[in-house]
């Protein structure tokens, strides 16, 4: 036998193998969690409410880490008014064809159950405190880092820990967050166990600066990824939001990326509102240093992602007896983890829910997503531009709809489908504004909305780019965090998100309580996002060399026919003929509606597509000087 003809046969042994082995992989059964019962569970009982955590806790530590390679287990749990969230996509992709179409499947309805058959796959269990909230985000964190589920103790009998722990498979007990005797580890006094570390005077920030200590410190995280969700402090108030905005589900993911998990205050000023005894500014203290741990792990190369988002209707604002009120809370949030080179993917309250993401992150997306540019024969034939190549305004007044808020991944899972289905998609031209990052998370939403786009449906980034940050707070120099610029970085994170999806447009910028972009932030915008930004920190008119910058104008929160009056209005009254408006979680129909309206009342105004509008508005800026140069408000 020759050596060529050995390689040969070794070689397709090989991949014989390798062909089989991936078969295996794609047709191993998928375990399916109907936990669907726990829709009528009422926020009255106390123990519906205990089994709702402890179950959906228990489940998304035991995702995060037996869903990290493959896709192994599924649940069906979130819903909203307008669909069964988790089983309309099972469903969309079992269908003929699809990614799950030929995967058989194992029912179950037992937790217990479930972690039997998987027990292989975890090494034991984190027990956690009752007595400390801050202990369960904290079980998520070493869930995630030590291949373990998260299980409360509570010794009563039914109890998940009685069923697991003490009963069942009797999992072993490899990190207590608790004394093995039940009383509490974390008391908020003395030197925190097991560290060097005198106690912050918190008993809720002194289990996460045990985390730190004996994880971060050590390298033993990620410092890629954080998640922001509701301690058990949501088990006081149940009913203050939705039955699922414990977000509990939202863990698996971040656990499968062995993320930090924490519940903090953003406030310097007052005591955090679910712990009022701590010293002022406590949450903030251990926030910054999660944060600035984060970034040294990161060497402060990459940017940093973070699930989740101010609870503002249970913590930090005034809802829950702070001074402060919603939206200063979730800017100074974003103003905060921005000046550690940190985004969100902004899971809030409403359609905050999210589950099985760590089972969606393994579908299989399109290497790019192209879409296409307008040219100048389109224009001249359209009659916007006359033989010339001048802009025709002509009387006209020319408007675009930032169609929003697509920052979270949760969001575009749980609503947008229920929008895109909408009859009228697809008979305006509308631009839908989705952060590229969340392919992360939810790809096959990504994927689905691309494939089944109409020729009028065309996307940009939303706030801020590839997650949302505030721009400002990379730009040195930094005081809150004294840290270098971090510009760079943060192109280099969104150059790749915005070549594979397509997209040379930021919506809308959100500067918030941050600094407006400096010369050298909107060099960095003019790098992944040539063809046009909307911040709010900026001239009414700018044309930064290339890139069009238009201040954003209002949001729509009243019907469509007050906004129809509105825009009119606000257009008649414009400086220039171009004007940008932003709506959340509006329909299709609605937009319709609103500008047959707009029709009626001043046919001049016209709603564009945005390669039109913001090409014409480019060339338009270049036409006229003072408003490329700022001088117009």
């Amino acid at each position: 036998m020759t050596r060529k003809l050995l390689l040969t046969i070794i070689a397709m042994t090989f991949n014989t193998l390798l062909s089989a082995a991936n078969q295996h992989k794609t047709t191993e059964p998928i375990a399916y969690l109907d936990l669907s019962y726990m829709w009528n569970y009422s926020p009255d009982s106390q123990t519906q409410v205990n089994e709702i955590w402890d179950i959906l806790h228990c489940v998304a530590t035991l995702q995060g880490v037996v869903n990290r390679n493959a896709p192994h287990i599924y649940i069906n749990y979130v819903k909203n008014e307008f669909m069964e969230v988790d089983r309309y996509w099972w469903d969309l992709y079992r269908q003929k064809g699809k990614w799950l179409n030929r995967r058989d499947t194992v029912y179950y309805n037992d937790i217990v159950k479930l972690t039997e058959d998987y027990k292989e796959k975890i090494r034991g269990a984190v027990v956690y405190d009752t007595n400390v909230a801050s202990t369960s985000c904290v079980a998520s964190a070493v869930a995630g880092i030590e291949d373990l589920i998260a299980i409360r103790y509570d010794t009563s009998e039914g109890s998940l820990y009685h069923r697991l722990i003490m009963n069942g498979p009797k999992m072993e007990v490899k990190v207590w967050l608790i004394n093995r005797d039940g009383t509490s580890m974390f008391t908020g006094r003395g030197q925190i166990p097991q560290t060097d570390r005198p106690s912050t005077g918190s008993t809720k920030n002194d289990p996460y600066i045990w985390f730190i200590s004996n994880y971060m410190k050590r390298n033993r995280c990620s410092g890629e990824y954080g998640a922001y969700y509701l301690d058990q402090y949501w088990k006081q108030s149940p009913q203050s939001a939705p039955m699922n905005a414990h977000c509990l589900t939202n863990h698996d993911f971040f656990v499968s990326h062995r993320a930090f998990f924490f519940d903090l205050s953003p406030w310097s000023d007052e005591s955090a509102t679910d712990e009022k005894a701590q010293p002022v500014g406590s949450d903030f203290s251990t926030l910054t240093e999660m944060l600035s741990e984060a970034y040294r792990i990161n060497r402060g190369k990459k940017i940093c992602h973070i699930g989740g988002f101010p609870a503002w209707a249970y913590k930090y604002t005034r809802h829950a007896g702070g001074s402060h009120e919603d939206v200063d809370t979730e800017w100074e949030f974003s103003r905060i983890i921005s000046a550690y080179n940190t985004f969100k993917d902004a899971d809030a309250i409403g359609y905050g829910a999210l589950a099985n993401a760590s089972f969606w992150q393994h579908y299989p997306t399109a290497k790019q997503y192209p879409q296409k540019w307008i040219t100048d024969e389109e224009l001249q034939h359209l009659g916007y531009l006359d033989d010339k190549g001048h802009v025709r305004i002509e009387g006209r007044k020319f408007i675009i709809f930032y169609v929003g808020d697509y920052d979270s991944s949760a969001w575009i899972t749980s609503v947008l489908p229920h929008l895109w289905k909408d009859p009228e998609r697809g008979k305006l031209p509308l631009m839908w504004c989705i952060s590229p990052v969340l392919e992360r998370r939810v790809p096959m939403v990504m994927d689905y909305i691309r494939r089944t786009a109409s020729p009028n449906d065309y996307f940009a980034a939303a706030d801020n780019g590839a997650g949302y940050l505030m721009p400002g707070m990379l730009q040195a120099p930094r005081k809150l965090s004294g840290l270098p610029d971090g510009l760079n970085a943060w192109a280099k994170h969104c150059r790749p998100y915005y070549k594979k999806w397509g997209l040379t447009i930021t919506g809308f910028v959100i500067d918030g309580q941050a600094p407006g972009l400096t010369d050298k932030g909107l060099e960095c915008y003019a790098s992944f996002s040539p063809n046009g930004i909307v911040p709010q920190k900026t001239p009414r008119t700018r044309l930064f060399g290339n890139m069009p910058i238009l201040r954003a104008g209002s949001d729509l929160v009243q019907t469509p026919e007050q906004n129809a009056d509105f825009i009119v209005q606000d257009m008649q009254h414009s400086p220039i003929p171009f004007g940008w408006y932003r709506d959340i979680l509006k329909s299709p129909s609605w937009h319709k509606q609103m500008m047959n309206k707009i029709a009626e009342i001043d046919p001049s105004i016209e709603l564009l597509d945005a390669p039109t509008f913001f090409e014409l508005y480019r060339r338009w800026l270049r036409e006229h000087p003072e408003a490329a140069n700022g001088k117009i408000e």
